[in-house]
């Protein structure tokens, strides 16, 4: 159904993206012809005042939601020219998401959590690739826990591992430390960041921290639905110079 990917294709794009809520007086654009690609093995931060449309963006790049105009692509694939059931089909094989409130399942143990999204599918884990990512996530002595015996930390490891375990082509995170101690923040980004380095994985995440961008290759500023701004390896100091510039 898919073409395989190739080095020529970002992992993921979007091209005079638009989408828009309401009409006439009420109308709200939360992206405004919006170009922008994620390239293959990169760290992107996505960042901007609240409003500034990060979050619609990466729902439309991850086919969680649709535009009102314009092209997204995972890969050389147009989500527009895929039915529901290609859609769903390709964000469990293509597509892995982390998301601030972890989303795991409670009755199931910290391995079934992980491997979930292939069960659904009916596919299994290449096992030492899954074996690679419990152990780059600290989780081996934690299988068997279900989430209520894991603190938020360990929690947030799993649903990073879920994300990573079937190797997806790119990895989208909703604000993934927004709720944890800035320790334990620090720890998920740093895995996040080896998962890029060391196991060649692509991630985009949107977040409001500064100090959480400065793990990311490259961060692009969003404001008033439009790409505004980016840095390449960007410092703390710098981001939050950025922010403070948009938020005036």
């Amino acid at each position: 159904m898919y073409m395989t990917q190739v080095a020529s294709y970002p992992a993921a794009a979007a091209l005079n993206a638009s989408k828009i809520y309401g009409k006439d007086d009420s109308e709200v654009r939360a992206l405004d012809d919006v170009t922008v690609d994620f390239q293959l093995g990169h760290f992107t931060a996505i960042m901007g005042p609240s409003g500034s449309g990060k979050s619609t963006l990466m729902h439309c790049l991850a086919g969680l939601d649709s535009l009102t105009s314009g092209r997204v692509c995972i890969g050389d694939t147009d989500l527009a020219q895929l039915d529901d059931k290609q859609l769903t089909t390709l964000r469990r094989e293509k597509v892995g998401f982390i998301f601030q409130a972890y989303n795991l399942i409670p009755t199931l143990t910290a391995l079934e959590n992980i491997t979930l999204p292939m069960d659904l599918g009916g596919l299994k884990p290449e096992q030492e690739w899954l074996d690679t990512v419990i152990d780059a996530m600290n989780l081996r002595n934690r299988l068997s826990h279900r989430p209520s015996e894991l603190s938020g930390g360990q929690q947030q490891r799993v649903a990073v591992a879920r994300a990573l375990a079937s190797r997806p082509q790119i990895i989208f995170a909703d604000e993934p430390t927004g709720n944890l101690d800035s320790k334990t923040g620090a720890e998920i980004l740093t895995f996040m960041k080896h998962a890029v380095t060391d196991l060649h994985q692509t991630i985009v995440m949107v977040t409001h921290d500064p100090l959480a961008a400065a793990y990311a290759d490259r961060v692009v500023f969003l404001a008033d639905g439009r790409v505004v701004d980016e840095l390449s390896q960007p410092t703390s100091a710098q981001v939050l110079d950025r922010m403070k510039r948009l938020g005036n």
